[in-house]
């Protein structure tokens, strides 16, 4: 029973095991499978799901009013935004969809979590929340959790993009099970499972023409890059999450020595990183520049001889190492500091 397998994996994971659940509804096969599976081990009463019409394809009404069918059907609440497209300019269109789509899912789940009752679980001696040793005890709402559809197929799809599009380890970890408030309960399962999933629950669901539209990077991954590398393995896509598993948990390790190195510091001497090996050297500077960016900045570990030279002039020196993080050299240490976007400049002739 595929059913019963893809709840019991979701289960063994707890990512929906306490709190409540904003699902992300699309009204595709694994949006679909994610509201059931949270219905199916959370309760009705304790998702709410969030569907955005952005209004940019003919089918996008019909795609919203099979998410209230399904939602009526299912007992859950349902929070639909409409964006009918006005808000695009220009720019990434799959990035502006995700920005909006996990914003809205953020806000709702901040009205979720604040209606929620505090957690009034209290000591064996009873009463008013304090301890028996007499300490107050702190009272806290329930979590609200924001959830995606993310599947193992998707994980795949989100390695090999990244690997093609940017360097560093980072490419190769994918989608973590939980970021913050955001968790992924699908990871385990494949996009063929929840198809087969909604099949045996007598569920339909809605199709996107868009995610195979070969103008994406994604759909071209998907269509082209994953059937070829089926053909030179038949477990090549189970080899590749096995080995992002593994690297994650190494990476964890390399985050140790990081955080070691660098305590709550927002900076190293130039001593000290001189005597670091050259990885633990670039990890660090990596660090550092993510923490002050607020994103990724993988280049910045290239710099780090560069900084280093930098360092043997004297005085102080500033150098760009990507993204809106710069790198200053100055009484011997290393910082970052955050640097402003340029305007962007208008095409030529004005248009």
């Amino acid at each position: 029973m595929v059913v019963e397998e893809v709840r019991a994996r979701v289960r063994a994971e707890g990512l929906l095991a306490d709190g409540s659940v904003v699902a992300m509804l699309s009204g595709g096969r694994d949006s679909v499978c994610l509201l059931d599976v949270a219905v199916a081990l959370c309760g009705a009463d304790r998702v709410w799901a969030l569907h955005v019409n952005y209004g940019l394809r003919p089918e996008a009404d019909d795609d919203e009013e099979h998410c209230r069918a399904l939602c009526e059907q299912l007992g859950v609440q349902l929070e639909v935004v409409s964006v009918g497209g006005r808000e695009l300019q220009t720019g990434n269109l799959h990035a502006w969809a995700r920005e909006l789509r996990y914003r809205a899912a953020e806000e709702l789940a901040d009205r979720v979590q604040a209606s929620l009752p505090e957690d009034g679980v209290t000591d064996e001696g009873g009463g008013d929340g304090v301890f028996a040793e007499g300490q107050p005890r702190a009272r806290t709402r329930t979590h609200a959790w924001v959830a995606s559809g993310h599947t193992s197929t998707d994980q795949v799809e989100t390695i090999l993009y990244r690997l093609a599009a940017s360097p560093g380890r980072r490419a190769l970890l994918g989608m973590a099970p939980r970021e913050g408030r955001l968790v992924r309960p699908l990871l385990s399962v494949s996009r063929e499972e929840t198809a087969a999933y909604c099949r045996e629950r007598g569920l339909s669901w809605r199709e996107d023409v868009s995610n195979d539209d070969p103008r994406f990077a994604r759909a071209r991954v998907r269509n082209g890059l994953l059937e070829a590398l089926q053909s030179v393995h038949p477990a090549a896509l189970a080899n590749v999450l096995r080995t992002a598993e593994l690297l994650r948990a190494e990476s964890e390790l390399l985050d140790e020595l990081v955080r070691a190195e660098l305590g709550d510091g927002e900076s190293i001497s130039i001593e000290r990183l001189r005597r670091l090996p050259p990885t633990l050297q670039r990890l660090v500077a990596i660090r550092l520049a993510e923490d002050v960016a607020g994103t990724f900045v993988p280049q910045a570990g290239e710099r780090v001889a560069e900084l280093l030279a930098l360092a043997d002039r004297g005085g102080r020196a500033e150098l760009h190492v990507g993204g809106l993080a710069a790198a200053v050299v100055e009484d011997g240490t290393l910082r970052f500091v955050t640097i402003e976007p340029r305007e962007q400049r208008p095409p030529r002739g004005g248009q």
